[in-house]
Formats: structure tokens, sequence, C-alpha cells
């Protein structure tokens, strides 16, 4: 180690390059095998290093390389529209940043530990990134096998195994690479490698679902409200007029608006206005789905609500943004709206885990509201009966950053483990229509407004990920600690 570098912060520097380096296998850049050589870099400086505690710190510089070049855009949520100080926004970002690069630093730690640095790191790493998706409500922004989606043909192995078990397969990848590196028997290495990949390719053409019905006709509306604007009370009206020339403006089937694309209470929302809705859609044979906050027995919900042909239905986000939507122990951080934030709609209620889908527009269509399709376990709770994915979200907090792209990635994902079609609509973007496979058939300009029409074909069947969600990784990763352990033993 010590003749590659001589130096132990030229070390840690190395560690945090490659970590930003992995950024560009995530959107909107899909360069897969960035993250997968920057992934191999730092397993071959757990390997070199000379102890777990500086496994553990390489691991943590690599976590601050990834996060700050990944998620900076957190900052802008909090200062540009947030109305936090800069020095407040930006500390505050660094120490999520630093949170989550605990995980990494802690895979480093256990890997090194083990003795068996290079076959340990792939199970540890793909185990902390699954727990990093459910601990303290869950982040799990730019998980790696993310990156991996939809061009890599690891990510063939979505449908089976989820994000998370490409996380593992890429990790895996990872190691291989060194492994030849270290010309550790190198054919054996390179020969599971192309076995590996060969099969993702081929699993890429399996049809895991098949089509039910004929495909209708969508449009989705992009009305492009400044974030600094969209809860002024003077902007209210040009915004519901937007929207309502936007509907008009279309006949579509399935007609969806944004997440609280209008910006009030539905029992605010003129009476006229939403029998213009009606209006327009039963004329037409459509729905319109469209996004706005409910208040039922002292709860405000965000909600999405139908209106058209189908009798009225409605989805409420289940899964809060925290500090976002809800404020966790309110009582130690409530002084923080108070005095630093300036963020509507920060105490809302959950809706039930137990929703069905909505049976519009001839199909069965699944609601997510924004950050809810980070969590894949979390959506196939509506499937195999919903035919359809919707995701309405409004990533105009995070300005002109990649997160609105890496968030569409991450829709991709989603439509990969279902083998359903996804369709987003969004405030300024990405709104898209996203093929079962991943790939993006149609996508508006971001920062524009505008209608995104098309076709959305329904699918029903079950991928394995829907029977078994996470559990086929968890066993996966369950055996190889088993196998390890027998491994050290037998060392």
């Amino acid at each position: 180690m010590n003749s590659f570098f001589p130096s132990a912060n030229l070390r840690l520097l190395v560690a945090a390059l490659l970590g930003s380096l992995a950024v560009l296998g995530f959107a909107p850049f899909y360069i897969y095998p960035s993250t997968i050589f920057s992934i191999a870099g730092l397993f071959y400086l757990w390997y070199r290093a000379d102890d777990s505690r500086q496994a553990a710190w390489l691991g943590f510089f690599f976590g601050l390389g990834l996060f700050i070049a990944g998620i900076y855009w957190i900052y802008i949520s909090l200062h540009d529209f947030g109305g936090m100080p800069w020095w407040m926004a930006a500390f505050s970002t660094f120490c999520l940043c630093a949170f989550l690069s605990l995980f990494p630093a802690m895979v480093g730690w256990l890997s090194k530990r083990s003795s068996l640095v290079l076959l340990s790191a792939p199970l540890f790493w793909a185990l902390a990134e699954w727990v990093r998706s459910w601990i303290f409500t869950g982040f799990p922004w730019l998980t790696i096998g993310y990156s991996q989606t939809p061009n890599s043909p690891l990510a063939g192995f979505m449908p089976i195994i989820g994000v998370y078990g490409v996380s593992l397969l890429t990790a895996i990848t990872a190691v291989l690479l060194v492994f030849i590196l270290l010309k550790t028997r190198r054919r054996i290495m390179l020969t599971a490698l192309i076995a590996l990949w060969v099969s993702g390719a081929l699993l890429k053409m399996v049809p895991w679902t098949s089509p039910v019905g004929e495909p209708i006709s969508v449009a989705l509306l992009q009305g492009n409200i400044a974030q600094d604007l969209k809860w002024q009370e003077d902007e209210v009206q040009r915004t519901l007029d937007k929207y309502l020339q936007l509907t008009t403006d279309t006949t579509a089937r399935l007609i969806v608006l944004p997440e609280t694309a209008l910006p009030m209470l539905l029992q605010y929302v003129p009476e006229d206005y939403l029998a213009t809705f009606k209006a327009h859609a039963l004329q037409h044979e459509s729905d319109i789905l469209f996004g706005v906050v409910e208040y039922e027995d002292k709860a405000f919900y965000n909600s999405m609500l139908s209106i058209g042909s189908s009798p009225t239905q409605a989805y409420r986000k289940t899964h809060l943004v925290p500090f976002g939507e809800f404020i966790p122990l309110k009582t130690v951080f409530g002084w923080i709206y108070e005095d630093w934030l300036n963020i509507p709609l920060t105490d809302l209620a959950r809706g039930g885990f137990d929703q069905r889908p909505l049976a519009i527009a001839g199909q069965k269509v699944a609601v997510n509201i924004c950050y809810e399709d980070v969590f894949g376990e979390e959506i196939i709770y509506q499937l195999p009966e919903a035919t359809i994915l919707v995701n309405t979200s409004n990533d105009a907090w995070y300005g002109e950053s990649p997160a609105a792209y890496q968030h569409l990635q991450i829709s991709q994902a989603r439509a990969l483990e279902t083998g359903r079609m996804m369709l987003r609509s969004t405030n300024t973007g990405a709104t898209a229509i996203i093929e079962k496979n991943g790939e993006v058939r149609a996508q508006l300009p971001h920062f524009r407004t505008g209608i995104l029409e098309g076709e959305a074909q329904g699918y029903s069947g079950s991928t394995p990920y829907i029977r078994f969600g996470n559990w086929l990784f968890l066993l996966i990763t369950a055996t190889g600690l088993v196998c390890l352990l027998w491994l050290r033993k037998k060392k």
C-alpha cells in the first residue's frame, strides 16, 4: 500500500475522489462502469489497508466524496427555498453526508476485521445499503444498484432480486476486477465475470409480465410553477388557471397532474373548478388524477384524487419525508422550523399501507407520491393487482441540480422490478413515460410548461421481486455470510 500511496492523507483523498467518481454512474450521466470501477478502487484500498481503523477512514472519505457530489442539492432545498441561513444549510447538508458516510466506513471496518476483505466487502456493502433504506425511516439515495439502471447487463437481475441485489452484484463485479488486477486465479475470475454479465443480459429478454387490455392514451402535465412562488396566495389563481388550461388542452383517457398541483386544501378548491374538470373528463370518457392537500379528522394528507368517468378515488401519501413532511421528535427539533426554515406542509399525516390501486381509465393504477418510489419494497404492496405505476412529484425544491434526473432513474428501477410501465408527472421535471424495461420512451424538457402525451400499456403478472420483495436478496446475503464464517474457521 505504502509503495502506491506513501501518505495517509493521500489515500484518503484518493478514496474521496473515487467516491465522487461513482456519481457518474447515476443520472443524468448513466456511465454505469464508472461506479463499478470506483467501488473496485475502494475495495483495493481496503485490501491494502494496514488495519480495520484505516479501512474505516477510507470508507468514510469515499462516502463523503459520493454523497457530497451526489446530494449537494439538499443545500439548495434548505437555503434557496427553505430560507435557512447559508452556513446552517451547508452545515446541515454536510452532517447528512457525514452520517451517510458512516455506512461505507462500517463496511470497511467489518471487511478488514473479517480477514477476508474481498470476499466479505460485497456482502457487507449491500447489507449496509439495505439498512440505510429503513433506518430512521430510510434514505436509500445513491444506492449503487441504481447506477446500473437501465443500461447495464446487471439490470437484468432487477426483476428477481431488486435494487439491493443488483448492488450486491455490482460490488461482486468490482471484487472480480480487483482479483483480476491482483492476478489471483485470473482465468477463473474472468470466467465468473463474463458468466455474471452474460446471465444479466439474457435475463433482460425474459418477459416477466404480459400485456392486459388495450393501450390507453395518457397525458402527463408539467406546470413549471416556481417553487418560491408556488404557495404564495397571489399566485394560486394563476396556478389553477394554468393547470385547467393544460387539462382542457388534451383529450387523453388518463390525465395526470403533479404532486400538490393545486396548492391549497381540497375544501378551498372552487366547486366550479372541479366541475369543469369533471365535465371535460366526462366529455372525453377520461379520468383526471390531480395532487391536492386533504384535511380530514384534524389531519392533513398529501393526496392524489381522481375525478371523471370512474368513481372518485383517492391515494394518500404513506412514506413521508422526515423534516420535510413531518417533524421527528417535534419537541426536540420543532425550533428549527420556527426559527430557521420556511417549508409548508411539514406536519402531515400518513395514509394507510393497505391502500389499493385506483380503478381509473380502464386500468388499476398504483399511485406513489414523490419520495415514495425510492422504496421498492413498499411499491409492491399494490402489486400484482396494479397494472400501471404512476409517480407524481415536485422536485423544484432542488433547483437545476441532478436531483430530478436521479429521481427519474429510481423510477426506472421500479419499472424494472415490477414489470410495469411507470408514468411520472412532475412540476418542473422529470416528467416521463417509462417502459417496463426501464427505458424512457418520452420525456418533457425540464423547467418547461408542457403536456407529455403518449400511450401506456397495462401489464399483469408477478416478477420474482413482486412475490418475494427483498427476501431473496437477504437470503443470498445470509447464505454468503454463513459461507464466510465457514471459510474463516477453515482458515
